[in-house]
């Protein structure tokens, strides 16, 4: 952080940052539950490059922010039928142990080409969602071998439209790969697990967009804790960040997922898209050193 950041920062009285952290993150709270990609994607990125608190500490509460707000808008999801514990869990339990590494490894890995190449990924991700059609899902009956092992499959009625949507997941052991490497840079960025579970689920496994965007925050919770005490037992967490992080982000995740419901399905897919085009050129750049 530059001399002239630190000198703008102390001219500013302590309780305007906490204050403008609560806003940020009810506003982020919204937007991850509808967008299913938990906001520690956004957080990071946005906190990181805009308020004046060292990168460790916004990772940290990053995840904690991204925990928190899938665990508020979970009970909600759940009891509409816009998520699934049933696909969530497999993907989950993949995701949570390489957390693990990935959070052990951020303390000592250099992140400046990391960025760069996580932005890079985050924006080819979002064009290929952008490229593919409007629902890449499978007609019900049409997943693996796997996927009818495990129950993964089903049918929601969408609340926006009252249509009964059916729905299958395919190329299953693809998704638990694709969901590990998803946890590992997870737990490295201190970004979540929610930044690529929506295109994985979508694009990868079929399943319809609206139940990915809700079973995302299902697979959040589970993979952001044992990441998130990680980073508490490196010290990382600072209350003074963490918690107006958390009331914050808790409140508008109860927010996010009443208009969660309301939304139709192409609107979700192009808040998505949208929301990594942000947050993949916000890395991309940050990486680069042309957007710090």
């Amino acid at each position: 952080m530059s001399a002239d950041t630190l000198a703008s920062a102390a001219a500013v009285a302590w309780w305007i940052w906490p204050l403008a952290l609560f806003f940020a993150s009810f506003l982020l709270g919204i937007v991850a539950v509808i967008a299913g990609i938990g906001g520690g994607v956004l957080f990071v990125p946005i906190v990181g490059g805009f308020f004046p608190f060292h990168l460790d500490f916004v990772r940290g509460a990053g995840v904690l922010l991204a925990l928190a707000a899938a665990l508020a808008a979970a009970p909600r999801l759940l009891r509409d039928g816009l998520a699934s514990l049933r696909l969530a869990l497999p993907l989950a339990l993949a995701g949570s142990v390489c957390s693990i590494l990935g959070a052990l490894a951020s303390f000592s890995v250099p992140t400046r080409g990391l960025e760069t190449a996580l932005g890079a990924l985050v924006l080819a991700i979002a064009l290929l969602m952008f490229r593919s059609p409007a629902s890449a899902a499978n007609p019900r009956g049409a997943g693996d071998a796997l996927a009818a092992a495990l129950g993964l499959h089903g049918a929601f009625v969408d609340p926006a439209d009252g249509r009964r949507v059916e729905w299958a997941a395919r190329r299953s052991a693809g998704g638990i790969v694709a969901f590990a490497i998803i946890g590992f840079l997870g737990g490295l960025f201190g970004l979540g697990a929610g930044w690529a579970n929506v295109p994985a689920l979508n694009l990868l496994m079929g399943i319809p967009l609206k139940l990915a965007a809700g079973t995302s925050g299902l697979v959040i919770s589970l993979v952001n804790a044992p990441a998130a005490w990680i980073y508490f037992q490196q010290g990382a967490m600072l209350p003074i960040i963490a918690a107006p992080s958390l009331i914050g982000v808790m409140l508008g995740a109860r927010v996010g997922a009443h208009l969660f419901r309301m939304l139709p399905a192409h609107r979700v897919r192009v808040f998505v898209i949208a929301l990594l085009l942000f947050a993949g050129l916000r890395s991309l750049l940050k990486g680069m050193q042309l957007w710090n």
